[in-house]
C-alpha cells in the first residue's frame, strides 16, 4: 500500500538539506509536473491561500526560471535561477536565489526522480553557502510549505494517472 505522506527532511552534511517524497505516479509525469508552468502553478504553492502569479521556465541547460508566490495578505515572495543540467525524466540541477536573499547567496539544488513499480521518489538535495544559511532556511517554515505543495501534487498526479 502506498503511504499517504512520505515527506522527509535530512541534513546529510553541514551545508546540505535533503528532501525526499514518494509520489504514486510514473517519473515522466512527476518530472513534467516539476518543469511545466501550467502544472507548477497548480501544486508548488505552499500553505493554503498562496498563489503563483508568475511561473516562467526555460527548461534547458543555461535556461532560466522565475517564480513569484503571493501570500493571502497580498505580499509577494519571488525567486529565480538557471538550469545547469536537464536530464528528463531522471534529473534536474539548478541554482536559485530569492529576491530577498536570506540564504547567503545562490543555492544549488539537485533533484532526482527514481521510479520503482509506478512510484516515483523525488530526492532534492539543496546545497547552501554555509551551515548558518542552511539552518536559517530550515527555520523559515520552508519545509511546511514544501510538504503542503507535495500534498497538492498528489492530487494533481492522481487526476493524470
Amino acid at each position: 500500500m502506498f503511504p499517504a505522506d512520505t515527506f522527509a527532511v535530512t541534513t546529510p552534511s553541514a551545508t546540505e538539506a535533503r528532501i525526499t517524497r514518494a509520489l504514486n505516479a510514473p517519473r515522466h509525469l512527476v518530472f513534467k509536473a516539476f518543469t511545466t508552468p501550467e502544472l507548477l502553478t497548480q501544486w508548488m504553492l505552499g500553505p493554503p491561500g498562496f498563489t503563483m502569479p508568475v511561473c516562467e521556465v526555460d527548461l534547458r541547460p543555461g535556461g532560466t526560471f522565475r517564480y513569484v508566490w503571493r501570500k493571502p495578505n497580498g505580499t509577494e515572495m519571488g525567486m529565480g535561477g538557471r538550469f545547469l543540467e536537464v536530464d528528463p525524466p531522471a534529473r534536474l540541477v539548478h541554482v536559485e536565489i530569492f529576491d530577498e536573499d536570506w540564504t547567503g547567496g545562490e543555492t544549488r539544488v539537485t533533484t532526482e526522480f527514481d521510479e520503482q513499480d509506478g512510484v516515483t521518489t523525488v530526492t532534492m538535495t539543496v546545497l547552501y553557502a554555509s551551515q548558518a544559511a542552511r539552518d536559517g532556511a530550515l527555520a523559515t517554515g520552508m519545509t511546511t510549505g514544501m510538504s503542503a505543495g507535495f500534498l497538492q501534487l498528489d492530487a494533481l498526479l492522481a487526476a493524470q494517472v
